[in-house]
């Protein structure tokens, strides 16, 4: 059970020896220093709770409360004090008002999200440098040259697209135009648009989210497999071959 604080008790104690004229506990100095005013919102104005001690009570409070006179003041009192009054005629009961922030232990839930600075931007940056160390270390050793300008009289064999289309490519040799162009990405697009509303679950382990994950690995297999194949294995004529036998020149056309 909640222990009621002890300035509260205090008030309660000091309101309660004022309204039955009892001395209030502690020092008289003290007692008339923490006494508050008669109107400050939060206790019972002191000329109501002396009228109400007054001889005829609740109805001398009835008729300064109606803006008629009290029955001390020369009015006549006609109504008799009513059955639920407390001692010496008194009607009105203190209720000592506890805001609901000083009884509340709250307490601070830990999360499992962190701050994008520094723990994610750290790891990009790093990674960032890392890959662009090896770009210039790779450019260093290997020799890449720039082809001759393109000769509209003489297409060069084998003519490839580039490696982020030699799937669409690939697939043009094993099915139908219609087939390898539209039905079979358009397929692959439908499922990966619809994979996040078919698998709803927000949670981040990897072991939760089992067919959001199959479906990205079979589509980045199977796309990998079909650049892989064709930016290696199709030499002259885009027919197939392996690239020890044929060699990069023959394949790349360097």
């Amino acid at each position: 059970m909640t222990e009621i604080p002890e300035h509260l008790l205090r008030r309660s104690a000091e309101a309660k020896a004022r309204a039955t004229g009892a001395p209030a506990p502690g020092d008289a100095a003290s007692s008339a220093a923490a006494q508050p005013d008669d109107d400050d919102g939060v206790t019972i104005p002191r000329t109501l709770l002396e009228a109400s001690q007054q001889p005829g009570g609740a109805p001398a409070v009835a008729g300064m409360a109606a803006g008629g006179p009290a029955a001390g003041g020369g009015g006549v009192a006609t109504t008799l004090p009513p059955l639920m009054a407390g001692p010496a005629g008194n009607t009105h009961r203190l209720l000592t008002v506890v805001k609901s922030g000083s009884i509340q232990d709250v307490k601070a839930s830990p999360g499992d999200k962190v701050h994008v600075w520094p723990h994610l931007l750290a790891a990009e940056f790093t990674a960032a440098l890392f890959i662009t160390a090896f770009t210039l270390v790779f450019s260093l050793f290997i020799n890449a040259p720039l082809l001759e300008l393109a000769n509209h009289n003489e297409t060069p064999n084998p003519s490839k697209a580039p490696w982020y289309f030699l799937g669409l490519q690939e697939l043009l040799t094993m099915f139908d135009p219609m087939i390898a162009g539209v039905t079979i990405p358009g397929v692959a697009l439908v499922l990966l648009a619809f994979a996040p509303y078919i698998d709803k679950n927000p949670s981040m382990r990897p072991e939760d989210r089992k067919f959001a994950i199959s479906i990205q690995t079979i589509h980045l297999m199977f796309w990998a497999v079909l650049v892989i194949i064709g930016s290696f294995f199709r030499g002259q004529g885009f027919n197939f071959t392996y690239p020890w036998d044929t060699g990069l020149h023959g394949i790349f056309h360097l």
